[in-house]
This record gives C-alpha cells, sequence and structure tokens, in this order.
C-alpha cells in the first residue's frame, strides 16, 4: 500500500498561482529564496544536465529592466500597448527569478527534453514559492521571447532563452478560482 501525503495532495490540488500585479511586499529573503531554488531544482533532468540556470531580480533591476523594455520595444517600433503592459509588469515587480533554459550538448539527451526540464523548474518556482507561504506567478510574454533583448539585458548567451519570469511577493488578495480541465474528458486508459 502506498503512503499517501494528505497535505501535499490538497496542496497540489488547490495549488493557485497569484496574479504579479497582486504581488508586493515581503519578498522572500535570500536565504528562503535559496531554500525555494533549491526545491525548484529537484526536477527530473536525465543526464544530470542541469540545462537551466537563474537570474534574480530584486526592485532595482526590476525598475531598470522596464526602462529597458520601453526603450527597447520603441526602437523596434512595437506597439505602444504591449511596451506598456510588458514594462508595467517589471516596474511593478519586487521580485522576479528569471528561469533561463541552458542547454547542454548531448548525444543522449535531446533539447526538447532539457526544455521541459526548464519548464519544469518554473513551475518548481512557483509552487515552493506558494509553499513557502509567498504569491508567485510564471509569465514570458514577448520580452521572454526576444532574443536580442535577453542577450543585452540578461547577459544571456545565444542558445540560451527565458523560460519564464517568476515573479513572487506577498499576494495582497485571493483570486477568484477559475475553470480548472475535465480530467476524465482529457484521459484515456489503455488495456
Amino acid at each position: 500500500m502506498m503512503n499517501t501525503d494528505p497535505a501535499v495532495m490538497a496542496f497540489l490540488q488547490t495549488r493557485r498561482s497569484r496574479p504579479a500585479k497582486l504581488l508586493g511586499l515581503p519578498v522572500p529573503d535570500r536565504d528562503t529564496l535559496m531554500d525555494v531554488l533549491t526545491a525548484a531544482s529537484r526536477v527530473p533532468d536525465h543526464g544530470k544536465l542541469e540545462p537551466w540556470r537563474f537570474v534574480v531580480l530584486d526592485r532595482a533591476a526590476c525598475a531598470r529592466v522596464a526602462q529597458m523594455i520601453v526603450a527597447h520595444g520603441t526602437a523596434k517600433a512595437l506597439d505602444e500597448d504591449k511596451i506598456t503592459k510588458a514594462s508595467t509588469t517589471f516596474s511593478q515587480a519586487y521580485l522576479v527569478v528569471t528561469v533561463v533554459a541552458s542547454p547542454k550538448p548531448s548525444d543522449k539527451v535531446p533539447v526538447i527534453e532539457q526544455t521541459l526540464t526548464a519548464g519544469a523548474v518554473c513551475l518548481g518556482v512557483v509552487n515552493a514559492a506558494l509553499a513557502s507561504g509567498f504569491g508567485a506567478n510564471w509569465l514570458t510574454g514577448w520580452v521572454a521571447h526576444d532574443a536580442e533583448f535577453a542577450q543585452h539585458v540578461l547577459e544571456m548567451s545565444p542558445d540560451e532563452w527565458v523560460a519564464g519570469f517568476i515573479h513572487i511577493g506577498t499576494a495582497s488578495s485571493q483570486p477568484p478560482e477559475r475553470p480548472r480541465p475535465d480530467v476524465a474528458a482529457i484521459t484515456r486508459f489503455v488495456d
């Protein structure tokens, strides 16, 4: 008989990201954040390649990134609303953990598996932050997908990309529940 941990199952079945715009102070201190990142790093990692890394942006760094988003988006003649939305996400942030997908050369582990591992780390950061009593939200957007911006601002190499910007803080309110998948409708058992 398997030993189920009801508290962990209850957490996983009721976990809920918190909107980034509702996250404020306090944020985790450095020791707590290191515990969160350590827990988040316990993901399937075929070949033990660690195909990810973290770039932590504090309040001052988030403010600088917001300004750089405006300058970069304006230089690229992007839609003003798109620029404003992305820059506001950072200008209002107090702590953002950037999960950088950093694939390693491997004959045995294809890049897609390494990418999936980086995605698992993103969810791990969210869940570990939530389990630590903070709110968290995994975001991307055009900033995450703009290689030029990532290389210039986040000092990423050309073969790296942003898997996610994880905003962490204290939630100012509880968001309403949202519809969840009908698991029975999307599951097929093969005998």
